[in-house]
């Protein structure tokens, strides 16, 4: 059954929006930081009339109602991480060999993982802020996406193979996400 579906998202104080029509970009702007995304379904419009931000889809089938549902948690991550930045926290755990962790310009280091001679890195995506404090890393962004992304790359960089994971637990393991505590 085809409905229309409108939905508002109030803007806090301290927080600006534009909204392009042609290209379909919303910008948002807080007191930290600024963010912009797209968002291209046809059907789905979004508008700013005053301090709102508004989400139509006439004649809205299923699918338009599960893109305006994402668009409205999109936006809602958006404003905020321009009040406040999304942080994930990881677990360094070496066991067998003394891991060294460290960031070193744009890269991420991970260097005597498993005894390993050769260190395990990647570039760190521009908007993200990586901190290693001990046995901790904290990962923060504006965007929960890079942010969520970066943290599952630490973890994924650790990755254990053709070995008995039980026996080696060694890596960086999240520990709390954006939104919600873990463990």
């Amino acid at each position: 059954m085809k409905i229309d579906l409108r939905e508002e998202i109030e803007l806090p104080n301290g927080v600006t929006a534009v909204v392009d029509p042609i290209t379909k970009v919303v910008k948002i702007k807080g007191s930290k930081e600024e963010i912009d995304r797209a968002f291209l379904h046809p059907k789905v419009k979004i508008n700013l009339e005053g301090n709102k931000i508004i989400l139509v889809a006439e004649k809205a089938t299923k699918r338009e109602k599960t893109m305006l549902g994402s668009y409205y948690a999109h936006i809602n991550n958006m404003i905020k991480g321009v009040q406040e930045p999304h942080t994930y926290k990881l677990k360094i755990c070496s066991g067998h060999f003394p891991m060294n962790v460290a960031v070193s310009g744009t890269e991420f280091v991970i260097k005597n993982f498993l005894g390993e001679s050769v260190p395990r890195k990647f570039k760190i995506v521009p908007g993200v802020d990586i901190k290693v404090n001990g046995t901790e890393i904290v990962v923060k962004s504006a965007d929960k996406e890079k942010a969520g992304m970066m943290a599952a790359k630490i973890e994924l960089l650790c990755r254990i193979t053709n070995r008995d994971i039980r026996i080696f637990q060694d890596g960086c393991y999240i520990t709390h996400k954006a939104g919600k505590d873990m463990i």
